[in-house]
């Protein structure tokens, strides 16, 4: 199951996101994490130090590596150079899978433990100083849209990406990647703002989107999101001395996060497990084929000087028994 925490600066999607990966992997749940904002804050949510946090692989420095990968023996695909962050899989393309080893995962993850269960964590990166005056956000995150075309996953497990905050997805077709979208949501005008925005923007894309309210203190703040975003509040949290003593560097057992925070992370799993009933495979690689032809008309073609409507394989179906190149193993230590 594919699943974006979302919102506006400072809503805490970063917070949450860390909690429910760290709820999914105390259930050995096979899960991976991937912080996809330009403002890296995930590793430290769930733990990191500092150092640790800094010296995370960065995706984008990868994309070589990721898409020679994935373009395995497809014909359709000349080169990994004609390969762009929409890029569909075909026949002969390699699929990921969540619970495996492979040279993805060697590259670009790193296991994060926690007192019961681990995730594999992988980022974007930062921005370097070459990027800055020239590149945008979205340049980092295609290596992370590249990665869910390519990704084949079941019941029970779980990748959680911690999306950038706003609305900025929409550049791109990695918003319709997920099975479901939790929009974290402040009880204020301005947190409830970017729900607005995003489920207008999302309307003709069946997205699946659940309002999870944060900082709630009390019953007029319960009223408020219930007034302004109506069936689509799935839960709220309130506040947590649990995650103030993370936040200070100074964590307490996951198992004794408050009583009705532990169980807000209950109902976000069992909204994630419903949204498995509605999955359809063939809408998903439907959507994925139409966002590879806006991006290749609108500049991918020129990009690359390559047709690339031609890399859609109209046979092909993204699916949980969808069959590729076999998978190469990860390189081992020697």
């Amino acid at each position: 199951m594919k699943i974006a925490f979302v919102g506006k600066g400072g809503s805490g999607k970063t917070t949450l996101s860390s909690l429910f990966i760290r709820h999914l992997a105390a259930t050995d749940a096979p899960t991976v994490a991937v912080d996809a904002d330009i403002n890296q804050h995930l590793g430290a949510a769930l733990g990191l130090d500092e150092a640790e946090a800094a010296a995370l692989p960065a995706m984008g420095a990868h994309l070589p590596l990721i898409k020679e990968y994935l373009r395995g023996t497809n014909p359709r695909i000349a080169s990994a150079d004609t390969m762009i962050k929409t890029t569909p899989p075909g026949a002969g393309s390699r699929l990921l899978r969540i619970d495996e080893d492979n040279p993805v995962y060697a590259a670009c993850a790193r296991t994060v433990e926690f007192e019961r269960g681990r995730v594999r964590l992988m980022a974007t990166g930062p921005f370097t100083e070459s990027d800055l005056g020239v590149a945008c956000y979205h340049s980092k995150v295609g290596a992370i849209e590249l990665c869910l075309n390519h990704l084949v996953d079941g019941r029970d497990e779980y990748v959680v990406v911690d999306m950038t905050a706003g609305s900025d997805s929409f550049a791109s077709g990695l918003f319709t990647r997920f099975d479901t979208t939790f929009l974290v949501a402040e009880p204020t005008r301005k947190g409830v703002s970017v729900y607005r925005q995003y489920k207008e923007y999302a309307r003709d894309f069946d997205v699946t989107l659940h309002v999870v309210g944060n900082k709630v203190q009390g019953p007029d703040d319960l009223d408020f999101l219930r007034e302004e975003v109506g069936d689509d509040l799935l839960v709220t949290f309130g506040h947590s001395d649990w995650v103030r003593a993370m936040e200070k560097g100074r964590p307490h057992p996951f198992a004794s996060l408050e009583e009705h925070n532990r169980r807000a992370l209950e109902v976000l799993h069992e909204a994630v497990d419903i949204s498995y009933e509605r999955r359809d495979w063939t809408r998903y690689t439907r959507q994925m084929v139409h966002f590879h032809l806006k991006n290749a008309q609108s500049w991918g073609n020129a990009r690359t000087g390559a047709d690339l409507a031609a890399q859609v394989d109209p046979a092909f179906v993204l699916g949980e028994f969808a069959t590729g190149e076999p998978p190469v193993p990860a390189p081992q230590p020697a």
